[in-house]
């Protein structure tokens, strides 16, 4: 069995939010300083530079707020729009199979959840290790699933 983490605990993908907050601060400041220097345009069309640079600024943050926040009494899902707690109970089972682009939870409602926080894409072994420990999580906290394992992987 894997050794449980410490509660609380946060699971990101710490080098796709760095990647992408960085990207849009460049975004941001590269459009601006574009609006500066552009001597032929009005405060108007420059506060629309600004604005788009912090438009994508902000969709790019929004990619990077994902997360899985697991505590004693249940876990937080952080998506790009939208937000959901779930009591340990209600997790029926964590999945990551080759291919997927993300831990889906199985819901004792019998539906999946997509936990973006927990992504493959650049760390495959990092999000490997956090869905076995967030698996490892929730058979501690609700007893093992009633449905055989998914292979992470």
């Amino acid at each position: 069995m894997t050794d449980l983490p410490t509660l609380p605990v946060t699971f990101r993908p710490v080098r796709t939010r760095v990647i992408l907050l960085t990207a849009g601060v460049v975004i941001f400041v590269v459009i601006s300083a574009i609006a500066l220097l552009l001597e032929h345009i009005g405060p108007g069309s420059r506060l629309t530079f600004v604005l788009t640079g912090a438009l994508g600024f902000w969709a790019l943050a929004r990619l990077a707020r994902v997360k899985v926040i697991a505590d004693e009494s249940g876990v937080t899902v952080v998506n790009i729009a939208s937000q959901r707690r779930l009591a340990w109970a209600e997790i029926v089972q964590v999945n990551l199979r080759p291919g997927d682009p993300w831990v889906f939870l199985n819901l004792s409602d019998g539906t999946s959840l997509p936990a973006l926080g927990i992504q493959p894409g650049m760390a495959k072994q990092r999000a490997i290790a956090d869905a076995r420990a967030l698996r490892a999580l929730a058979e501690a906290h609700s007893g093992p699933s009633a449905l055989p394992h998914e292979p992470i992987s």
